[in-house]
């Protein structure tokens, strides 16, 4: 009876073969489909974001008011290709990277607005 009941278990078993049939393409698409989100989740939005930031940096002018990374706000008064010199207050100039430029100061557009 004991000798019946194993065989009968291992009949009803998978082999070995069909175990493996499920691998191939299918595990792989999960991934597949995590990196799509990732892709239009994070590194898409990022990378217009960065296209954005370079276009104001190469866009920017004498008097314009601009914001640092550090938080300072001041007006440009000369512009190399890597170096922006910035007045902070009368006579006070700072050289600052250009790429440490965050943005244009608020200032700034609330004066192009009145302009218009």
């Amino acid at each position: 009876m004991i000798l019946s009941v194993m065989s009968v278990a291992y009949a009803m078993a998978p082999s070995a073969g069909e175990g493996a049939r499920g691998g191939g393409f299918s595990a792989f698409i999960p991934l597949i489909l995590m990196f799509v989100i990732f892709y239009f989740l994070l590194i898409r939005p990022q990378q217009t974001k960065a296209k954005k930031h370079q276009q104001l940096l190469n866009d920017l002018k004498r008097d314009d008011m601009v914001v640092t990374t550090g938080g300072i706000h001041g007006k440009i008064t000369g512009i190399t290709d890597t170096i922006i010199t910035i007045e902070i207050a009368p006579n006070v100039k700072i050289k600052v990277a250009r790429n440490n430029v965050a943005g244009l100061s608020s200032a700034n557009t609330k004066s192009e607005d009145k302009g218009k």
